[in-house]
């Protein structure tokens, strides 16, 4: 085992490290140091091409081909390069921004050209491209797919499981019967609408100076269309440009991208209790591991580990994500920095809600359902059927029947002999006693199975 994951503080890259891997390359500080550089090189290109009366702006072949290199991949080596700079400096955006020039310098660009890296741009501009790129790759490169996957898995299970009913439990008790296709695609519907909500979130950048309004661009070249150029330029990065704005882009979206998320996981921690409890009264099983552990003293024992895992991960990511949405939006003035700790966080947010959601994957492919347990609850909760029964007077006028169904079940011991010498002594007609007759709580599922196949992939 890698040592330094013994020896981590976080678990993210301790314990979990494995499960988080997806992650590293995009958050991690060398991660962000390679963004920036990105962000860097990117508004050199764009600045030479757009504002060709700056001086130097005229890329030779080896300065422009470089420049095309850092915006495409840094390489493997750039953030230890910038990271001896900054510990220099102690500036971590301007680090990045000698880095630049440095290799640009290599490269052959000339003092003029090396002047127009960084040019008009705070360390504001740089970071919230940075991070709003990564947050876009991450969602669609990390997070939408994953939950993806558990959408398709629960429905799935879903329909495997269209036709096993089972007793619900409203405040607890024995209630009208459902399936356990049916609970789980009721999960995989909710899990629909938090996916498509997140993908909606508009990612946006700024790109406009020190307090958002072009002073030191206007400063330089008062011809240039310096607006144009700015939305142009966010545009190109996959974002939405944000023309309003102080120092800082305001970071709404942001808080509407960790709302996001936590609903989903809102929706999970559900889904994680709802099953511990049915693991609970056995109707569903868990498939033994050959060579795991349930208990250092119980042998016998199969825990539901994987769904307590997920729901603590899904706790400690919400706990972050709404810090996140309560907090980033907040920055006193044209700036503070009390974003710039808060933001370096984000991956840990992405990193306990990805542990957490391969874990329920993973535990959902551990279950099964024991059918025949679920059908003896069912046949020993007979009164059940009360509902069904005072809905039929109702149907047929009959008056006070929910009232009639009250006195007859409630606090009762009620079977099927006793329902049916009750059923036959109703004033519905025989073809209507009949039928309640027969009508068994496994029966009385409504349209259960019709809602479970129905839904969308």
């Amino acid at each position: 085992m890698d040592q330094t994951r013994l020896l981590a503080l976080s678990p993210v890259d301790g314990r979990y490290a494995a499960a988080a891997e997806p992650l590293r390359a995009l958050f991690s500080e060398s991660g962000l140091i390679r963004e920036r550089i990105r962000v860097e090189a990117l508004w050199l290109q764009e600045l030479a091409a757009a504002v060709p009366q700056l001086a130097g702006a005229t890329l030779p072949p080896a300065v422009a081909a470089r420049a095309a290199g850092l915006a495409r991949d840094p390489g493997p080596q750039a953030a230890a390069a910038v990271k001896e700079i900054e510990s220099r400096i102690k500036h971590d955006v301007k680090a990045v921004e000698y880095y630049v020039r440095a290799e640009l310098a290599a490269a052959g660009a000339a003092p003029a050209t090396l002047e127009l890296v960084h040019f008009g741009c705070t360390s504001e501009d740089i970071n919230n491209l940075s991070y709003a790129r990564l947050l876009a790759r991450a969602r669609s490169e990390v997070l939408l797919p994953e939950l993806a996957q558990i959408i398709a898995t629960l429905r799935r299970f879903a329909r495997e499981h269209v036709r096993v009913a089972m007793l619900a439990r409203t405040h607890g008790q024995s209630a009208s019967p459902t399936t356990l296709g049916k609970e789980y695609a009721n999960v995989a519907a909710r899990l629909r609408r938090a996916h498509a909500r997140l993908g909606k979130v508009a990612i946006l950048g700024k790109w406009n100076g020190a307090v958002g309004n072009f002073n030191a661009h206007q400063a330089a070249v008062p011809g240039a269309a310096w607006r144009t150029i700015s939305a142009r330029f966010v545009a190109a990065q996959g974002l939405e440009a944000n023309a309003y704005t102080t120092q800082i882009e305001p970071h709404d979206w942001i808080g509407e991208y960790a709302d996001a998320c936590a609903a989903a996981n809102v929706v999970l921690i559900d889904l994680c209790r709802d099953t511990w409890g049915y693991i609970s009264l056995g109707y569903l099983r868990q498939r033994a591991v050959a060579g795991e552990v349930g208990s250092s003293t119980m042998p016998h024992k199969v825990n539901p580990i994987d769904f307590e895992n997920a729901e603590g991960n899904l706790g400690v990511a919400n706990a972050l994500w709404r810090h996140f949405a309560d907090k980033l939006p907040v920055s006193r003035w044209q700036r503070d920095l009390t974003d710039s700790t808060v933001l370096r966080n984000v991956g840990v947010a992405h990193a306990h809600t990805l542990i957490a959601w391969r874990a329920v994957q993973a535990g959902l492919g551990k279950l099964s359902a024991d059918a025949e347990r679920c059908a003896r609850d069912l046949d020993q909760s007979w009164e059940v059927l009360g509902e069904a029964i005072q809905t039929v007077l109702r149907a047929h006028g009959v008056p006070d029947g929910y009232e009639l169904l009250k006195g007859f079940t409630r606090g009762a011991t009620v079977d099927a002999a006793v329902l049916r010498e009750f059923v036959a002594a109703l004033p519905l007609p025989a073809a209507e006693r009949t039928r309640l007759a027969a009508l068994r709580p496994a029966d009385y599922l409504g349209l259960a199975a019709e809602l479970t196949l129905d839904l969308p992939e």
